[in-house]
Formats: C-alpha cells, sequence, structure tokens
C-alpha cells in the first residue's frame, strides 16, 4: 500500500489515514507514521467516540523530544490500514501532541511489527508491505 504525504503548510509529513474500531463503532482518523515513536498514540477525544472508558485502561507516561512526561492509557482497539484490520494495544492521551498537530501516531510497537514501512520524501510517499506471519 502507498500513501501520499500530506502537505502542512510548507511541510511534508508522512500523515496516513486509518480507521479505529471498538465493537461496532468507527471513527476516520489521521496518524503519522513515526519510526521514533515506541507505540500507537491517539488523541483520547477518538477513543472516547467509539466508546472507550480512556481513565480505565493501563496508565502509563511517555516522554517527547523535548523531556516533557505526558500519561495515556492502554486499551485494545481495531485498527484498519487499506482495507486490512489489526487488533492493536494503542495509548490514549489526552490533548496528544499539544494539538499543535491534529492527527496521532503511529509506532514501533503494533505497527512496525505488522508492516515493513518504507519512507520515500523525493516520491513524497511511504509505503507499507504487510509482514509475512509464517
Amino acid at each position: 500500500m502507498k500513501f501520499r504525504y500530506a502537505k502542512y503548510g510548507s511541510t511534508l509529513r508522512p500523515v496516513i489515514p486509518i480507521k479505529l474500531k471498538l465493537r461496532d463503532k468507527e471513527i476516520g482518523y489521521e496518524v503519522l507514521v513515526d519510526s521514533g515513536a515506541d507505540l500507537c498514540i491517539f488523541d483520547a477525544e477518538i477513543g472516547r467516540a467509539i466508546g472507550i472508558d480512556i481513565e480505565k485502561g493501563k496508565k502509563n507516561e511517555v516522554f517527547g523530544i523535548g523531556g516533557k512526561a505526558s500519561l495515556y492509557f492502554l486499551h485494545k482497539v481495531k485498527i484498519e490500514v487499506g482495507g486490512w484490520s489489526y487488533d492493536i494495544e494503542a495509548g490514549f492521551m489526552p490533548d496528544v501532541a499539544g494539538r499543535v498537530m491534529p492527527w496521532g501516531v503511529v509506532g514501533q510497537r503494533r505497527f512496525f511489527d505488522i508492516f515493513i514501512v518504507k519512507f520515500d520524501l523525493l516520491k513524497e510517499e511511504v509505503e507499507l508491505k504487510q509482514r509475512d506471519f509464517k
């Protein structure tokens, strides 16, 4: 699957569309494909929209590039990428990215272990290949 980079002002970002699902609810959401992120983290409001009681998840903290700690809560959900659904565990964080960026983040655990990811800035695309789990 190939996705075009998204343009935000003069900046290109590998942002792709996904769907988040829980039972019979789903919502479309954009996520930054981030090889530096340890796990998938989505905005708490998105989780609430599909019926998650955010604060009932396992509480953890993550540190950003500036060294600031932020709390998140782990929950099991499904994500759909390019029409394919995957069960993952993701963090839900109030005001993810301080509302500076309008998207969530997909990272190493439960995204990069599902896909082989190729970034091509010159072609302005990110390519995902599903891993063969034999």
